[in-house]
């Protein structure tokens, strides 16, 4: 690795956590250079029902704390 990077992936390593996930987030979004559309239009359909369906009331939400004792197996 050169110092040029170093310097960078130091600089970014030191920055609040909002900030490194921006820079995360972006720079793995200009790995992905191919865009499926029809899956980006999927994807946006089930987003759009979700939110119907949790304004309606009937989706039904679990915290946290609960995610991570079910995957844990608890």
């Amino acid at each position: 690795m050169d110092e040029k990077l170093k310097n960078i992936l130091e600089k970014a390593l030191n920055m609040p956590q909002e900030q490194r996930a921006f820079i995360a987030g972006r720079l793995i979004d200009s790995l992905d250079d191919k865009v499926d559309e029809d899956v980006e239009t999927a994807w946006q359909k089930e987003i759009q029902k979700r939110i119907a369906s949790a304004e309606k009331g009937e989706a039904t939400f679990m915290s946290w704390d609960e995610v991570k004792k079910r995957l844990k197996g608890e």
